[in-house]
């Protein structure tokens, strides 16, 4: 009569003892090389990096300067004779056919831009702090968010030299414009070696959500 009980008992056990193991499994870290810790490193890092130089540049927004006229995402400014820039919202002042309705585009691609890789970076980061069924699922999930942040982000530069050709000189690029470019070119390089580690991760992930 007491061995139905205890036989139940040791069954329920044994699956806790399983479920635990598979869970163990699940969220335990696979054994990588150095240079595979060190190259999904350095895609994070170089994503943090293009971030971070995206959101100055759109933040401040003062993209090109043309004599005494500075073109901005936010505002267009003039340089008065005592070299203070007298700044103004109103597009419109700068006269150039389009340049409104192209800003305002170049802003929402911009911003949206930032917000994707921003999510990118989150989905390459959590795949890495647990090798659960769903981490290379994850990694490329943040390596494709990134590749539309590069793609996004280069229609708002090329919308934005299209705009403005006749006032463009190489000199006449600002600081902020260059550090847009180069989280342009930082997204371009993560999502590439991203989907390019994607391509190359072995499958363990899978085999575990079959268990």
């Amino acid at each position: 009569m007491k061995a139905a009980p205890l036989l139940q008992t040791n069954g329920g056990t044994h699956d806790h003892n399983a479920a635990a193991k598979v869970q163990g499994l699940q969220c335990g870290k696979t054994g990588r090389s150095m240079l595979d810790v060190f190259v999904r490193s350095l895609t994070i890092l170089c994503m943090a990096i293009a971030i971070v130089l995206s959101s100055i540049s759109v933040c401040d927004g003062h993209w090109l300067f043309a004599d005494t006229k500075i073109f901005g995402l936010w505002h267009f400014c003039t340089l008065q004779l005592d070299h203070k820039a007298e700044c103004t919202t109103e597009i419109s002042v700068a006269e150039v056919n389009g340049l409104y309705t192209g800003l305002v585009f170049i802003r929402i691609t911009t911003t949206l831009a930032v917000v994707l890789a921003i999510f990118g970076l989150e989905m390459l980061i959590t795949s890495q702090l647990c090798q659960d069924p769903n981490a290379r699922r994850k990694w490329a999930f943040g390596s494709g968010l990134t590749l539309l942040s590069f793609s996004v982000t280069s229609l708002g530069m090329l919308t934005f030299v299209i705009l403005l050709r006749d006032f463009i000189t190489f000199t006449g690029f600002t600081l902020t414009f260059w550090c847009e470019f180069i989280a342009t070119f930082l997204f371009f390089l993560s999502s590439i070696s991203g989907l390019q580690i994607y391509s190359m991760m072995p499958v363990v992930e899978d085999s575990l959500a079959s268990v």
